[in-house]
């Protein structure tokens, strides 16, 4: 039984169920109960139609529950689960549930729930330990996310920036449990490419795979991290960065220049750099430039102070820093490795520790302690060898 051709089938059941009457909540509820009966019978006996039997046993499902809620209203004979599906229209709904499970009204948490649960077809739990949250906690929140949406028409035009955002919050989770994030997360992104025609959805697909193509060497055996610059680059995954370099070049040729384009572009140009050496900061800082326009973010500013400090030197990167909140998340961390560049050592461990302190989670926090331990054991092996007396 192919389980990703499940998911991928999803959208397209709950969109017949809805434009059938069915309430949004009630579909996916619905629909969920089919993916669990698919799941306990399909390998045995798969369906010649599968996006029609998940129909029909959905459908079914719904029925069930609509007559259990309310008896009094007659509906459908019911259908045999076994029986012949009715032919299911060729309607792809894939985009609006992107757009209702984005709605504006929903949290960013809520938000990636749900679409995880309608769009991605995952079950509660298994999104549930993907973030490391009880199972009952996560069937709250997605049960508050349906009902904050439950009013929304169908066919209400969506915002596109707020789905890629979504997805992106979606991608930068990474990997726990027994589901990938971040590859469920290209999954989904490419789904909607297909759905539409726009070049930030393709400036963002384009992120994902260069990112994601950097994965198996981001960390060292033991799990700590290692840093872009001590990449193994003979891991990364050509395949992926040649594809992301080509979606994000066909998007950059469309002049219509947004965030995740630009983003796309820096990490295109760190994959093009064959060492860390090599890699062109100057044109990093002329992308980050773009993302300052677009965004006027602090983190970007935050981000465009290291590659100043690389292309112009750790004073020049200081300077840019010194205009920022020292509150942002990383401050801390980008002053350290500044100061450690500019050879002002006693500062950048102290500002290691500092940022080891405020990490957010474990991964971090080893790598700043490290990272503050060895600045630490260069200052004393000076020391030493200046109080030593002359040979």
């Amino acid at each position: 039984m192919n389980e990703a051709l499940l998911r991928e089938l999803v959208p397209a059941v709950i969109g017949v169920l809805v434009r059938r009457g069915a309430d949004f909540a009630s579909a996916e509820d619905a629909v969920q109960e089919a993916l669990i009966r698919a799941l306990e019978t399909w390998q045995a006996d798969p369906p010649r139609d599968p996006k029609g039997w998940l129909v029909t046993a959905a459908w079914h499902r719904f029925i069930d529950a609509t007559r259990a809620d309310t008896a009094r209203r007659r509906r459908e004979d019911r259908v045999d689960y076994d029986a012949e599906p009715a032919p299911v229209p060729a309607v792809d709904d894939t985009l609006q549930l992107y757009f209702l499970c984005a709605h504006p009204s929903l949290t960013p948490a809520s938000a990636v729930a749900l679409t995880l649960r309608a769009v991605g077809g995952l079950t509660t739990r298994q999104i549930a330990q993907a973030y490391l949250v009880p199972e009952a906690t996560m069937a709250q929140r997605i049960s508050r996310a349906k009902r904050t949406v439950s009013g929304v028409r169908f066919d209400q035009p969506g915002d596109v920036a707020t789905v890629l955002r979504v997805l992106y919050l979606v991608f930068n989770e990474g990997y726990s449990g027994d589901v990938d994030l971040a590859a469920e997360a290209i999954r989904l992104t490419r789904q909607l490419a297909a759905a539409i025609d726009h070049p930030e959805v393709a400036g963002l697909l384009a992120l994902m795979l260069l990112h994601h193509a950097r994965r198996a060497s981001r960390t060292a055996p033991d799990g700590s991290l290692v840093p872009l610059a001590s990449q193994d680059r003979s891991r990364w995954d050509t395949a992926s960065i040649a594809e992301g370099v080509e979606i994000l070049q066909a998007a950059l040729a469309r002049d219509q220049l947004g965030e995740f384009q630009a983003q796309a572009a820096i990490a295109a140009l760190h994959a093009d750099a064959p060492t860390a050496e090599e890699t062109d900061w100057v044109q990093i800082v002329e992308w980050y430039d773009e993302l300052v326009r677009l965004t006027d973010s602090p983190v970007v500013r935050l981000n465009r102070a290291v590659a100043v400090g690389e292309a112009d030197g750790a004073r020049a990167g200081l300077a840019e820093l010194a205009g920022l909140d020292e509150s942002l998340p990383r401050y801390s961390a980008v002053a350290a490795y500044l100061h450690e560049r500019d050879g002002d050592l006693s500062v950048a461990a102290r500002l290691y520790g500092e940022a080891a302190r405020k990490a957010l989670n474990l991964a971090e926090r080893d790598h700043l302690t490290r990272q503050a331990a060895r600045v630490n054991s260069v200052l004393r092996s000076q020391d030493q060898r200046m109080s030593s007396p002359p040979g």
